[in-house]
């Protein structure tokens, strides 16, 4: 099974440093639906996992985060691709889990769930925490300078210096469908 990890927030859509609020907030950076599209018809699942802490500090409710995914799974729809799962920790970041990025929980239960390992599995972030949680899971850490990806770059510890960084999630798509990040094409 083809699979490939995705943070939704600043890899996927724009991000914004008060919430994603709801759907009407919600707009795809350019090129990332169509590059989610491009892996499923490559029989590619795709799955998110995301810290969504504006649930735990009720900036927004439960009914708005489905309205938002909804959005997002309906534009993908017409272009021919789905996300097949969403994970997401709703954590207060004061009272974090273990599911709460950079703990690896929700990487953790993907694997548990689809009965897979992790290992090289790509999992696409724009943050230092979401590097270090596909590290700690055995997934293979990949940076996207869209949202955070830029300052992130900046500040990537030794142990993560052999992440591999793309400008934008279209460009990880490419270079995984075409073989040249790295690992074999599908």
């Amino acid at each position: 099974m083809k699979i490939v990890i995705l943070d939704r927030d600043g890899v996927i859509n724009e991000d914004s440093p008060d919430h994603i609020r709801s759907a009407a907030q919600w707009h795809a950076i350019p090129g990332s639906l169509e590059a989610i599209a491009r892996l499923c018809q490559s029989g590619y699942r795709v799955f998110i996992a995301t810290n969504q802490s504006g649930l735990g500090q009720q900036l927004f409710d439960y009914d708005a985060f489905a309205a938002i995914n909804e959005r997002m799974q309906k534009q993908l729809a017409e272009l021919g691709g789905r996300i097949d799962g969403i994970f997401f920790a709703p954590d207060h970041p004061d009272h974090p889990t273990v599911h709460r990025k950079p703990g690896p929980g929700m990487f953790l239960d993907i694997a548990k769930r689809l009965s897979v390992s992790l290992e090289s599995v790509p999992a696409v972030g724009d943050s230092l925490r979401d590097l270090q949680a596909a590290r700690a899971a055995g997934a293979r850490p990949v940076l996207v300078r869209t949202g955070n990806g830029r300052k992130t770059e900046q500040q990537l510890t030794p142990e993560l210096a052999d992440t591999r960084v793309y400008d934008c999630l279209a460009d990880v798509v490419a270079a995984l469908l075409s073989g040249s990040d790295g690992k074999v094409a599908a």
